[in-house]
Parts: structure tokens; C-alpha cells; sequence
């Protein structure tokens, strides 16, 4: 087949043999996809990386057709009036040329939209976001696969639907891409808690406010670290919503978010940790209540000054699917289903201890740090027990150390610390940011503390032995180790965040 004079020049051969390996690259690669499980990396070279050359290649074909047609001119020195080439269908390699032309083009608009549309699913795949920038997003991945959304893709909550806020992520990518490429990037990861899409655009997609249920039974099971790791139990009614469906959000602790209810609120800090100002408005009757943290000395014009914002989901659930748990919440959960052995004697005790430790900067030094704490604790302080139950010790510290990597990412410093979680008021003030009988208003109201607001205790105590409340009723809390009235008049994280 006879093509144009011009094709046959280094540059247009090179852009040739360029778009020509790359296509078979990209059908061999996408062949062995079909057979294999693919990784993360195949994916991106299959439908960003490759391409991309695909068509520089391309490019470079009629590029080097137009230099070698300037350079044929300036050779002959032929100047002709008409610039335009003259296309003769008669003449074999005009056609030949036309007719690969017309061909290769069709060609490529069809590769081309097979592949930008498999481009874009694969960039909004799990997999695109969790696996790529492996060691940056390994704690946010692993927790995301051990939460209640793991079904759910990341972007259907980072990103939402909409051209807008796509075009968004993927510009703010590019940067995320910079970042990694050169190492400059925050250990650990921020969370988007600024630019991140309102939750009635993303969460409100699938829980739908208006049809929250009623109350509902938690039950929890905790183990004391005195040497029969005694078992704690305690059910709680969480007054979700109101005491019957057909109220719908007129009480209960999703109140916040009536649609007849405005609540705004400022923060300190980034994190919204520190609340010193809270503004509640009925949106029927205009009520307006403004309330003070008479502890935070906020002066007025701070207050004037500071951007106000409404809240929504995401000021409570602010870690819906990245949960960091804590090591008395990942050892008590391990306890309850058996995985660390609850009769093994002291073995909440010793876990504790060895999580207490500062962790190493890598994960595998902090898991052989853990290994051998737990170790030593028994060797040297319980010797009858190191020896009769060593099987159950080793059972023990393999489950420890596994919770411990589903939790904690040294390498990253992500940790149940670094990412507070609001809902609740154990580790976290949570709840106590604004409900903390501080908060009061000018006319004297208060936005009050009492437990029963949100949940009331059906059951508590030691297994076996527990106190059970009457229908509709409440037991007073007792704290599993006596500390008087402390609990009433001490935020619970004061003690609890000191533990590690």
C-alpha cells in the first residue's frame, strides 16, 4: 500500500512503532485482565498510563508528515498560491491514505470511548483509591474494609454524583498525586473535614432522615484487667429517635437534624473538638436561642467574626467508615468471640500493658515489641502460667497483634488518637463538646448533660450477676471500678484518653 511521501520520515515511523506497541500492549494486557486478577497497578496501566503514550504516538504521525512537507518545500523551493494540498481520489495513494485514515480514526473514537469510560470506572473503583498509593491509603483502606460501608465505594460518599464535585476530585487527585510523587504529604492523612460534600448530597442518598426507627437495644460486653478478667455487661436503650416511629424527629438524639430545626455551631480549631458557641433556630416559629461555653471566655467579636456552621450528619459520625478502634475496645471485642482467651488468666491486664508502650516507628517492630511484652509479662511475673497455658498465650498475642494491624499503622501514625470520634463520650468528648451543662444561654436554659437524654441503662453488671431495670425505666450508671461520684463530675475521656 502507497502512502503520501511525506509519511516517510524518522519522526511519523517513530509515532508509528510508538501507537503500534502500545495497542498491543494494552490488548494483551487487557487479555490477561480477563483471565487473572488483575492488581490495582495492571488497571492503570491498561486504561491511564498506556493510552496515553497510544496517542502521542498518534500524534506524532501527522506531525512528522507536516515538518517533512516543509522541509520537501524549502528543498525544491516550490511556492505555490494555493497552500492547500490537492486531494486527487483517482491517484492510488491518496485513496490508500484517505481510506487508512478514515479507518485508523474510527478506530481510535472507538478504542478511545471504550477507554475513557472504563478510565473513569476503574478511577472510581475501591480498588483506584484503596490500593494505588499503597503505604498513604493502607489505614484508611483497612479500616474501610472492616466497617458497615465496605459494600459502599469510596466515592459514592467523597465524591457524589454530579459533574461538578467529579471534576473536583480528580483536580484535588492531581494534587494528591504531586504529593505522593515527592513525599510531601502529612503522616497522618488529614481528614477532608473543609472541602468534603455536605452529607444530605452523599449520606442522605441512603439513610433517609425522616424514616429513622425508634429506640434501640446496644448491648456491650467489657472485661476488667484484675485476674479473672472479669466480664462487664451493660445494655443501653439508645434513643435514636423518638419513643414511637410515628413522631418522627421531633425527639431523640437524630433531633439535631428536623428539618424544623436549625443548629449552628463555631469551632476553635480544625478539628471541632472545641465548641464554645451553639445557636439553635425553630425554623417555624423563629425561635432563636444562642448558647455559651461560660468555660471557653469566647469573646463577642470572635464569635461575630468566626464562620458558622450548620450541622449535619457528619459533626457526630465524623468516622463512618474509617473507625480506628481502641485497644480496650479491639481486646474486648476479641475476648467476647474467643479469639483472645478470657480464661486465660490476667490476659486483659497484660494486653493492655503492652499497648500502653509507645509503638515502634514500624509495624513489624511494634508487633514483635507486642509479642514480647505479653510474653515477658507472663515469663516473669506469672511463671505457673507461662507454663500450663502457653498454647492459650500464643493464641492470645497472634490475635492481639492482628487486631493491632487492622487498627494501628505506625508508619503512617494513624491511630485511633489521631482521628477522634465524635459519636458518643468514653475516649472522645463527642457529645460533651456541647453537652456539657456549660453551654448556657442568655435566658439562662443550658444545653444539659443528663444521660437519659440519649440513652437509658437496661441492664449492667458483672456477668451473672446483673442488675436489670424495669420497663421503661433506667438504672443509675455504675462505673465497673468504684470511683465514687467522679464519673457525674468528670468527663469520661479524662480518664479513658489517659490510659495509652
Amino acid at each position: 500500500m502507497k502512502l503520501p511521501r511525506s509519511y516517510y520520515n524518522l519522526l511519523s515511523f517513530i509515532g508509528t512503532t510508538i501507537a503500534g506497541i502500545s495497542l498491543f500492549m494494552i490488548i494483551f494486557l487487557f487479555v490477561i485482565s480477563l483471565f487473572y486478577e488483575s492488581s490495582s497497578y495492571l488497571g492503570l496501566f491498561i486504561y491511564i498510563i498506556i493510552p496515553v503514550f497510544f496517542v502521542i504516538g498518534l500524534l506524532l504521525i501527522p506531525l512528522g508528515m507536516l515538518l517533512e512537507m516543509k522541509r520537501r518545500k524549502k528543498r525544491v523551493q516550490v511556492y505555490l498560491r494555493n497552500e492547500w494540498p490537492i486531494i486527487d481520489l483517482n491517484i492510488p495513494k491518496y485513496r490508500n491514505t484517505i481510506a487508512l485514515f478514515s479507518i485508523g480514526t474510527l478506530l481510535f473514537l472507538l478504542l478511545s470511548g471504550l477507554g475513557s469510560y472504563e478510565a473513569f470506572h476503574y478511577t472510581e473503583s475501591v480498588e483506584f483509591c484503596g490500593t494505588l498509593c499503597h503505604e498513604v491509603m493502607k489505614p484508611e483502606y483497612t479500616t474501610y474494609e472492616n466497617s458497615p460501608h465496605a459494600r459502599v465505594t469510596c466515592v459514592e460518599c467523597h465524591v457524589g454524583s454530579g459533574v461538578g464535585w467529579y471534576v473536583r476530585s480528580k483536580l484535588s487527585g492531581l494534587h494528591q498525586v504531586y504529593a505522593v510523587m515527592t513525599n510531601d504529604f502529612h503522616r497522618p492523612v488529614g481528614t477532608p473535614l473543609h472541602d468534603l460534600r455536605p452529607a444530605g448530597e452523599t449520606c442522605e442518598q441512603c439513610h433517609w432522615p425522616q424514616k429513622f426507627y425508634s429506640s434501640k437495644l446496644r448491648s456491650e460486653k467489657h472485661f476488667l484487667t484484675d485476674s479473672m478478667n472479669t466480664e462487664w455487661n451493660l445494655t443501653m436503650q439508645m434513643k435514636i429517635g423518638p419513643s414511637n416511629s410515628a413522631f418522627g424527629l421531633s425527639e431523640g438524639i437524630h433531633w439535631h437534624i428536623n428539618p424544623k430545626v436549625k443548629i449552628e455551631y463555631i469551632s476553635n480549631e480544625d478539628k471541632r473538638e472545641e465548641i464554645p458557641w451553639v445557636k439553635y433556630t425553630n425554623l417555624e416559629t423563629g425561635e432563636i436561642t444562642e448558647f455559651r461555653d461560660t468555660l471557653a471566655q469566647v469573646e463577642q467579636n470572635v464569635i461575630d467574626k468566626s464562620s458558622k456552621r450548620e450541622m449535619d450528619c457528619i459533626d457526630c459520625h465524623n468516622r463512618p467508615s474509617h473507625h480506628y478502634s481502641t485497644p480496650a475496645d479491639f481486646i474486648d471485642k476479641s475476648l467476647t468471640t474467643g479469639a483472645i482467651a478470657k480464661d486465660l488468666h490476667f490476659i486483659k491486664k497484660a494486653t493492655m500493658k503492652a499497648f500502653v508502650e509507645p509503638y515502634k516507628s514500624t509495624t513489624d517492630s511494634t508487633l514483635m515489641q507486642i509479642d514480647s511484652l505479653i510474653h515477658n509479662f507472663y515469663k516473669e511475673k506469672k511463671p505457673w502460667l507461662y507454663t500450663s497455658k502457653r498454647a492459650e498465650i500464643r493464641m492470645s498475642i497472634e490475635e492481639a497483634k492482628k487486631q493491632f494491624g487492622y487498627n494501628v499503622f505506625p508508619e503512617m501514625k494513624a491511630s485511633w488518637d489521631a482521628y477522634p470520634n465524635h459519636i458518643g463520650h468514653k475516649v472522645f468528648d463527642g457529645c460533651f463538646r456541647c453537652h456539657n451543662d456549660s453551654h448556657i444561654s442568655s435566658n439562662g436554659k443550658s444545653i444539659s448533660k443528663d444521660c437519659n437524654l440519649c440513652h437509658t441503662i437496661a441492664l449492667q453488671g458483672v456477668a451473672g450477676q446483673e442488675e436489670f431495670a424495669p420497663l421503661n425505666k433506667s438504672l443509675e450508671f455504675i462505673h465497673p471500678k468504684d470511683i465514687g461520684d467522679e464519673w457525674q463530675t468528670t468527663k469520661c475521656s479524662v480518664c479513658h484518653r489517659s490510659l495509652y
